[in-house]
């Protein structure tokens, strides 16, 4: 038989395995991060008929080459075009991720459930159990897990990432613990004027994540540029005053370190047909019409034995009738009602109320912040931490700061108000306890979760693996590589891909890296070469053809 037959045939079964690999390329031309192969030949044995011989130089001759015939080809190595990326598809998913790779070809490490493997795919999703895995085969993909301790990623042997189990749901509250006073506190305001004073509201959390009201009460006092500040309330979520009953001592304890005394209502006449008339020359109650001087009791009550009260003479509301008795309960004199004589002579009585304040200075020169508490702070504690309020330890003290304040002409209207967190608006504000409401990844491959309290927390990072000879790898289907002795083995940990340069975009999925131009070139080539070895076969047997006619 002939040498160039057998030749023919391995060129055929070569030229069948390069058609091989060319369809398997054209077929993945849309699948997600393939990387497309291409095959290399090499001749194979040569049979030597005449070994080459040296130069003679007896006989002059010169030397001969050695006569050697070829026996056909044979597909020498398939070479994986694993270090060109494809382009870009954007999806807009945020858990599709694209590897941009800068040095290195870097891969994600998923784990099949006995093994890990290694894949450019980077289509994820979410499953029920919340790991993070492959869209295509269910894959779960590995990372590093959060320190609890120091709340930063420990890179260590890689493990599944379960962003959405039960812990990372909701976000821990935070108490607050700083608070911020701002605006312009205008003096010809009339609620700054008024006994009740110019009202601002602080809402702020505990440690528990639950709302409270700090209510306060901003009041002018007789000396340009000095204002006095009172805590008068703290409100819980139910609207209800936790501060109820407590003496103007333990209200100083909370807030407040001056005693101040502030009139809650006056009166100068008695109710029609009460049966008591009030003479403001002489400051003196007396009975209508037999005109008896009659005594007010520090409870409020009258000492005629007529069992009558300041309510029913002089219309004094229930709730100062209340905090008049409380106080008189408790044995202080927080609330009394006294005759007071006025500027001009004449009497009244009063409701009066004493009050722990801090003492609030605006330069007069400019209208800026000066002072607060009596000294030269720019901010007082809100002692929350203190044994009447904080029974159950859910309290912390907050730093009320009132530098931001300015005491300008604003028309009558004042805009001062305060707000939980420092002068930055995020430091020290708190927050209630939080439900997850996204999640997104950083080009570092950390991935965060977001929070309706506004918190942002750290839930995982996605390691790459990278190999000195990514093309070593070994494909085994499903978009997934697996290492082999000439690929470079992974040491279970993996690295950070920024280490290089590279990064990881989401909403975005790497293409195919198949140029059908080229493989349609290659398809033509590849055709021909099978056609002109099928022309060799065929011109062989007609020599054989040939050869056997001779005996006719």
């Amino acid at each position: 038989m002939m040498r160039s037959m057998y030749s023919a045939v391995s060129g055929l079964k070569t030229h069948q395995t390069r058609m091989d690999v060319i369809g398997n390329n054209i077929a993945n031309v849309n699948t997600v991060a393939f990387k497309s192969s291409s095959v290399t030949f090499s001749d194979i044995l040569y049979q030597t008929t005449s070994n080459a011989s040296g130069a003679n130089a007896t006989t002059g001759t010169g030397g001969v080459n050695a006569k050697q015939i070829g026996l056909g080809t044979t597909a020498a190595a398939t070479k994986v075009s694993i270090t060109s990326a494809g382009a870009s598809e954007t999806t807009g998913n945020p858990f599709d991720i694209r590897l941009t790779d800068k040095n290195s070809t870097n891969f994600f490490i998923v784990n099949n459930g006995s093994e890990n493997v290694f894949t450019r795919s980077g289509s994820f999703y979410v499953d029920g159990s919340g790991n993070l895995c492959m869209s295509s085969t269910g894959y779960t993909v590995m990372g590093w897990q959060v320190d609890e301790t120091t709340g930063e990623i420990r890179k260590d042997t890689v493990s599944a990432l379960r962003i959405m189990q039960e812990k990372n749901l909701t976000s821990a509250p935070e108490a607050t613990t700083q608070a911020t006073i701002a605006g312009v506190l205008d003096e010809n305001d009339a609620d700054v004027k008024s006994d009740a004073g110019k009202v601002m509201n602080l809402n702020f959390y505990d440690n528990l994540g639950y709302q409270y009201t700090a209510k306060f009460a901003i009041k002018a006092t007789a000396k340009d540029g000095e204002y006095t500040v009172e805590l008068t309330s703290i409100l819980d979520s139910n609207n209800k005053n936790i501060t109820e009953g407590f003496t103007q001592a333990q209200m100083k304890e909370i807030f407040g370190n001056t005693d101040t005394e502030t009139t809650i209502a006056s009166y100068s006449t008695t109710l029609p047909n009460c049966g008591y008339t009030y003479d403001t020359t002489t400051g003196e109650l007396k009975t209508d019409p037999a005109g008896t001087v009659v005594k007010i009791n520090d409870d409020g009550t009258l000492n005629d034995n007529s069992g009558k009260t300041i309510k029913d003479v002089f219309g004094v509301s229930d709730g100062n009738l209340k905090n008049i008795q409380n106080s008189i309960a408790a044995g202080n004199t927080d609330y009394v009602f006294k005759d007071v004589t006025n500027a001009d002579g004449t009497h009244s009585y009063q409701v009066v109320k004493k009050s722990a304040t801090n003492l609030l200075k605006f330069n007069t020169e400019d209208g800026k912040f000066s002072s607060i508490g009596g000294g030269t702070d720019k901010s007082v504690e809100l002692n929350l931490n203190n044994a009447n309020l904080n029974k159950n330890g859910n309290f912390q003290n907050i730093t009320v700061d009132f530098s931001q304040c300015l005491n300008y002409n604003n028309s009558g209207k004042s805009t001062i108000g305060a707000d939980a967190g420092a002068v930055d608006g995020t430091t020290g504000k708190g927050r209630k306890l939080g439900a997850m409401t996204g999640i997104f990844i950083d080009t570092n491959g950390r991935i965060y979760g977001t929070y309706d309290n506004g918190n942002t927390e750290l839930l995982g990072q996605i390691a790459v693996a990278q190999f000195s000879n990514a093309s070593g790898l070994e494909k085994v289907g499903e978009s997934c590589y697996r290492t082999t002795l000439n690929s470079g083995e992974f040491d279970g940990i993996g690295v950070e891909i920024s280490a290089d340069g590279s990064s990881m975009t989401t909403g975005e999925l790497e293409m195919s890296n198949v140029d059908l131009s080229s493989e349609f070139t290659s398809m033509i080539t590849t055709q021909r070469g099978f056609q002109a070895n099928s022309r060799v076969i065929t011109t062989s047997d007609t020599l054989l053809e040939e050869l056997v006619n001779l005996k006719r």
